[in-house]
């Protein structure tokens, strides 16, 4: 089973984007989604996550502009980014976690011209 992530690209700041990342079979049990983003020189962050049956939480710095959602039956978590700023220019993967096994996406660009 893979994740592949998809949505990425160029926008001007105040621009919105939508990342989407599906897997590509069936994922039993999953217990939560996430996205990550790593801007270079510095350390992947974790950005939102979502428990299954749970409350999405969001980094301080992206808290207010951008919303996770999953569609479940389609083993599908999206990222809508909007009111996007410079510093949100990263490479953003998406990860979904069972027990106990850690899936991970191949990574998204997304850059922000000022």
């Amino acid at each position: 089973v893979q994740l592949q992530a998809s949505g990425g690209g160029l926008v001007q700041a105040g621009g919105s984007l939508r990342l989407s990342c599906a897997s590509s079979g069936s994922i039993f049990s999953i217990r939560g989604m996430a996205w990550y983003r790593q801007a270079p020189g510095r350390q992947r962050d974790l950005i939102a996550t979502i428990p299954s049956g749970g409350v999405a939480t969001y980094a301080d710095s992206v808290k207010g502009r951008f919303t996770i959602s999953t569609d479940r039956a389609k083993n599908t978590v999206y990222l809508q980014m909007n009111s996007l700023k410079p510093e949100d220019t990263a490479v953003y993967t998406c990860n979904m976690w069972t027990f106990p096994t850690n899936y991970w996406g191949q990574g998204t660009q997304v850059t922000v011209s000022s």
